[in-house]
């Protein structure tokens, strides 16, 4: 593929996501969206906020982090066990 067809794809890509957030987000309000109007349970906003903190960087970032000190951190891990 050319570069062109690439940044075709990827404008494509981010156009029908707006699209679809225009669509289908009409009726909701910002308080549903971020307070779920008060209604989650507790273990879901829990399992959420351990699912953002565990983004695709983490697992890019921390292998890199570990290769870098030379494995010393499982060393560590290792003793626990």
């Amino acid at each position: 593929m050319s570069a062109t067809q690439i940044l075709l794809l990827v404008a494509a890509y981010f156009v029908i996501l707006i699209l679809i957030s225009y669509f289908t987000g009409k009726e909701d309000s910002n308080e549903a969206f971020f307070k779920a109007n008060k209604s989650a349970p507790w273990y879901l906003v829990a399992f959420g906020m351990i699912g953002a903190s565990l983004s695709g960087v983490t697992f890019i970032s921390v292998p890199g982090m570990i290769g870098g000190q030379q494995f010393a951190i499982c060393k560590e891990y290792l003793v626990f066990l």
